[in-house]
């Protein structure tokens, strides 16, 4: 649960750990989009997700380095290292922020925000899109469409998926 002194909360959804423990272009730019809304936003908590992918340590862990070394006090940031997946990190951060009322954006990369805003939506939270870097997710115009494709299908599987666990109180 978020304390009553905040007004929204920011989730930001996990990228890939370089094999050196340094954040990927994709999680840096997930957390400068964080960080950017978060300054106009009074009381804001930051919700970093992801557990340990292909290189440790835990996405969450380092999305919340990179904004204390932004200066955002520890107080705020509220890490999520136990999801695996998107629909994985959205339960959790939906149990985590059972009965709170305030807005809920979701940080991600461009081509994600569609599913992460619904996604969130269809776990009973005020969700909103926190306006994603301009940058292009990758120099790779193959990884870029295959993450665009890939998202065609996921939507609908992940918002089935995401209903038959609300409808039976896995959330």
């Amino acid at each position: 649960m978020t304390s009553p002194s905040t007004s929204a909360v920011i989730v930001i959804f996990g990228a890939a750990v370089r094999p050196n423990g340094q954040p990927s272009g994709a999680m840096l730019d997930r957390v400068r989009a964080a960080f950017r809304l978060g300054e106009h936003l009074p009381g804001v908590l930051y919700m970093p997700t992801g557990g340990v992918g292909r290189h440790g340590p835990a996405e969450a862990e380092v999305m919340a380095t990179l904004l204390r070394d932004r200066g955002v006090p520890a107080d705020r940031i509220r890490t999520e290292p136990t999801g695996t997946n998107t629909i994985s990190s959205v339960r959790a951060c939906a149990r985590l922020l059972r009965g709170h009322a305030g807005p809920v954006y979701a940080a991600t990369s461009a081509y994600h925000l569609p599913r992460c805003v619904l996604l969130l939506r269809l776990a009973g939270l005020d969700a909103r899109a926190c306006p994603p870097s301009r940058g292009a997710a990758s120099s790779s115009l193959r990884k870029r469409w295959y993450w665009r494709l890939r998202e065609v299908p996921a939507i609908p599987v992940d918002a089935a998926l995401l209903g038959w666990h609300r409808l039976r109180g896995r959330i």
